[in-house]
């Protein structure tokens, strides 16, 4: 039996036997001792799988689970729902840790863990999500979880995957995991440092040379390197971070890129259609048995493309090293060359999947064995278009007739040399002045953009203090001029009446002339009349009342721009600020005040009340998107004096904030309104107009019971 038919006969073998290290169900408990030290996950977890994917935790939870008998769980490619259950016995001096399942390629992965049979849910992670929503900022799938000390907890992961399902799961502290990713990164930078330079190097060359075999020599090496970065994770991470489509997409686009390049390159490099017409055929049956694939993954049978890409890898690779040991008889040195560099590659895949069924040891060196095997052949490869040059420059020198004409020959392609990579340095000179010329232009934009999203937002509170102005003002001047009619009609009639007793003729009978007036005054109500007016000046009054206060609250927002601190109230402050909002309060919002007497505070008052206008803005707004409010909900506003000092409390009854979004709040752009609600610079603003006073805000805040912001300033702040 061959070589290559021993190399097919075990990836056959170990590709048919995924059924094999199932064992009797078990409960494995995985200990956790040394912190300093990374716990591999392994021989102690059990799965089961759901080929409906309908069924949820709590119906996972009773059901009978396999125990796999694997280091590294190996569950092949699947449709089904894969569940996976372990327990860990935290017998180390740390709590908080950190779970590493180190598999980028799984679609969807949740993590539920259980604690004195309560159960706690993990956010959902995967492809289909951008990667800058990830609980930690790293290629794999890492879940921060907290153990008590010589405490124990069960987990259960959901996995959906069209890609193969391999779980690598390991255990340890934030350091050494953190450790662990540094040396990895540095390892895949290297990689990715040589397959850079080997493009790089090739492309240079095929500018020299105008061989078309390095066009598609680069192509090929370019998508062997993605397929390495999209397998580790890192294309997602640093290529397209945004794109969950391409994130799900690559782990079939790229392999198929990576197929059909190899096959164009063998093609170009060995010259298959003049060596081997016949065989050059069967090539060109295989890549359009990739777009066959393709053709599965659009109509949506992605496992089936899977599974499909991968029988084509693996028959496809075989059939490439076939080809070229036909030609390689024939005296081809570039075929030897292929042929070597091939076989190097396939053993290094042989190891891969002997590893991945935990035949041999997953360690530092079989984890990137295939980024090995890659750079070994990309390398021979460059060697052998490199000899192929040679072969052609030794052609090309027994042509010639004389050394001279050698000589000169030889002295132009360096001068070309030399001509070509002056060029390309200029040329990236040129590109990196222009960068940073397009760089010093962002940076001068963004400024810009940043100071107007401030007058934006200076804007925003302008137009809450108009439209509140204009309501509370609206609400007593219609009142006043409602009240204009009646009074003038009810003047007129006393008019009449006075009218009636100036016009008494004395040489007349004054006593029917008095009883006629009489008369009239019983029929205008004359009684009526003067109630009325007085309930309608009353009413004049009031409104004039309401309409002076509103001014003398505007009269406080008039001083947002002043430059120089000044000795106010800010009890006055907040009552002005509470009668400009007065309009946006639903009816069901209570406002609690409860001021007590304060010494004057050196501040500027302006944008002191611009600190209450949006704090109490918030406020207004936590309370109307509550879900499912209370019949009546509060706003209480409490001031206090302490030894050379205020404070000020600000606090609801509406939606709170959970921890991540505190430690947010006050960072410039962040919100948690719907798009166009809001720019994300209130807050920030409020946090520095109580720095620039020298106080100090802090939150108090639960989900679902409401937030608390405590202002804290000194009576002077010289």
């Amino acid at each position: 039996m061959t070589l290559y038919k021993k190399i097919l006969f075990l990836l056959l073998a170990l590709t048919l036997n995924t059924a094999l290290t199932y064992a009797a169900t078990q409960d494995s408990t995985l200990v956790f001792k040394n912190e300093d030290q990374i716990l591999r996950v392994e021989n102690g977890i059990s799965i089961f799988k759901d080929p409906s994917k309908t069924l949820t935790i709590a119906d996972i939870i009773g059901r009978k689970f396999n125990y796999l008998n694997q280091k590294v769980p190996n569950l092949g490619i699947t449709s089904d729902k894969i569940w996976v259950k372990f327990t860990i016995d935290n017998q180390s001096a740390a709590e908080n840790l950190m779970l590493v399942i180190a598999q980028p390629a799984i679609d969807s992965i949740t993590l539920y863990r259980i604690n004195n049979h309560k159960l706690y849910t993990s956010s959902k992670l995967g492809k289909f999500r951008p990667f800058h929503e990830r609980l930690v900022n790293n290629p794999n799938y890492i879940f921060p979880i907290k153990i008590a000390r010589q405490g124990r907890e069960t987990f259960y992961i959901s996995i959906s995957s069209t890609d193969q399902i391999q779980l690598p799961i390991s255990l340890g502290t934030a350091k050494i995991v953190l450790v662990n990713d540094n040396n990895k990164n540095i390892l895949f930078g290297i990689y990715a440092g040589i397959i850079i330079i080997m493009i790089l190097y090739n492309l240079f060359i095929s500018f020299t040379v105008k061989d078309p075999s390095y066009i598609y020599y680069i192509f090929y090496i370019f998508f062997v390197g993605l397929t390495q970065a999209t397998f580790q994770g890192y294309a997602f991470k640093f290529l397209w971070p945004d794109s969950p489509w391409l994130a799900i997409n690559s782990s079939f686009l790229v392999p198929f890129f990576s197929g059909i390049t190899t096959a164009l390159f063998l093609k170009r490099f060995l010259q298959t259609k003049i060596e081997t017409p016949k065989l050059h055929i069967g090539i060109n049956l295989f890549i359009l048995f990739y777009f066959i694939a393709l053709g599965l993954w659009i109509s949506g049978q992605h496992i089936n493309s899977i599974k499909c890409l991968q029988t084509l890898a693996l028959f496809g690779s075989l059939y490439f090293l076939y080809v070229a040991n036909v030609i390689r008889r024939k005296g081809s040195r570039p075929a030897l060359f292929f042929l070597v560099a091939y076989t190097i590659f396939l053993l290094c895949v042989v190891i891969f999947v002997l590893r991945n069924f935990n035949l041999i040891e997953y360690n530092l060196f079989t984890s990137y064995i295939l980024e090995i095997g890659s750079v070994i052949q990309i390398t021979l490869l460059s060697f052998a278009l490199a000899d192929k040059i040679n072969i052609y420059r030794k052609d090309k020198e027994q042509s010639q007739e004389q050394a001279l004409q050698i000589s000169k020959e030889n002295e132009r392609l360096i001068r070309e040399q030399n001509v070509e990579l002056e060029i390309q340095v200029n040329r990236r000179t040129e590109e990196l002045q222009n960068s940073n010329l397009t760089l010093n232009l962002t940076l001068k934009e963004l400024k810009e953009a940043q100071s107007q999203l401030v007058d934006a937002e200076k804007m925003a509170g302008l137009g809450q203090l108009t439209a509140g102005i204009a309501h509370e003002i609206n609400n007593p001047i219609n009142f006043v001029t409602s009240n204009i009619k009646p009074l003038g009609l009810d003047i007129n009639d006393l008019y009449e009446v006075i009218e009636k007793y100036e016009n008494l003729d004395p040489d007349q009978n004054i006593q029917e002339q008095l009883t006629s007036i009489d008369k009239f005054k019983k029929q205008i109500d004359i009684d009526f009349i003067k109630t009325e007016i007085n309930s309608l000046l009353s009413g004049i009054g009031e409104g004039a009342k309401r309409t002076a206060e509103i001014i003398r609250s505007l009269k406080n927002f008039s001083r947002l721009d002043e430059s120089d601190t000044k000795p106010v109230d800010l009890n006055e402050g907040l009552e002005s600020t509470l009668v400009l909002l007065r309009s946006t309060l639903p009816p069901y919002i209570n406002v609690v005040k409860d001021f007590q007497q304060l010494p004057l505070v050196e501040c500027l008052p302006g944008k002191i009340n611009q600190v209450f206008m949006n704090l109490i803005t918030n406020a207004i707004h936590a309370l109307k998107i509550k879900e499912n409010p209370q019949p009546e909900e509060y706003i209480y506003i409490t001031t206090t004096a302490e030894e050379n000092q205020v404070k000020i409390s600000i606090k609801d009854t509406g939606t709170g904030m959970t921890e991540e979004v505190k430690q947010k709040i006050f960072e410039p752009f962040f919100t948690t309104k719907q798009v166009g609600e809001g720019t994300g610079l209130g807050l920030s603003i409020v946090f520095s107009i109580i720095e620039k006073h020298k106080g100090h805000i802090d939150v108090v805040t639960k989900v679902n019971i409401g937030t608390e912001f405590i202002i804290t300033l000194p009576l002077n702040i010289q």
